[in-house]
């Protein structure tokens, strides 16, 4: 039987992310988002119901969240469904819960999330609707292309990490 697992998300952060080290190295970032969502109940008025997803992030995506992004701070995720089991402790039942595995993060800019992106403004190497970086782990990498807020970075060996591991030091916001 034929089955798929893809969850696409877009939410605000619940706090500031922080990076972990496995004993093997490996490092992840667990994030929580606020994903909003707005519908009309039974009586025609207008609701909001706010929903906290549990997303953890491997390796270089995860220092790059840690890096650049903070509590509040929108981002729009791609990932899979994993279901964590465990033995409670107190009470010796088992218990289980969904989270999501994170595949690629975008980054997205601060604001409202109304309205149009607006042209390639300056600071934002001459990406079109507000700048926003793509970051997939899947698939190939390469240096950010500049051509539009659907920005994957798909390309030529080595340019992704070299892109990476340049980011330069301090407080500033991403340079894309």
């Amino acid at each position: 039987m034929a089955s798929f697992n893809k969850v696409i998300l877009m939410g605000n952060l619940t706090r500031t992310p922080e990076l972990r080290s496995l004993p093997s190295g490996t490092q992840l970032a667990d994030i929580t988002l606020a994903v909003n969502e707005n519908f009309t109940d039974k009586s025609g008025n207008k609701q909001e119901s706010t929903h906290f997803v549990e997303v953890t992030f491997w390796g270089k995506q995860a220092e790059l969240i840690c890096r650049w992004k903070k509590q509040g701070d929108p981002l729009l995720i791609e990932g899979s469904l994993k279901q964590d089991k465990w033995v409670d402790k107190e009470t010796g039942k088992n218990r289980s819960k969904l989270k999501v595995h994170g595949v690629s993060c975008t980054f997205l800019n601060r604001g409202t999330g109304e309205g149009g992106g607006g042209g390639g403004g300056g600071g934002n190497r001459g990406q079109s609707g507000g700048g926003r970086g793509n970051y997939n782990q899947g698939g190939g990498r390469g240096a950010p292309s500049g051509s539009g807020p659907d920005n994957d970075y798909g390309g030529g060996p080595g340019g992704y990490d070299d892109y990476a591991t340049s980011l330069p030091d301090g407080g500033e916001e991403p340079p894309f």
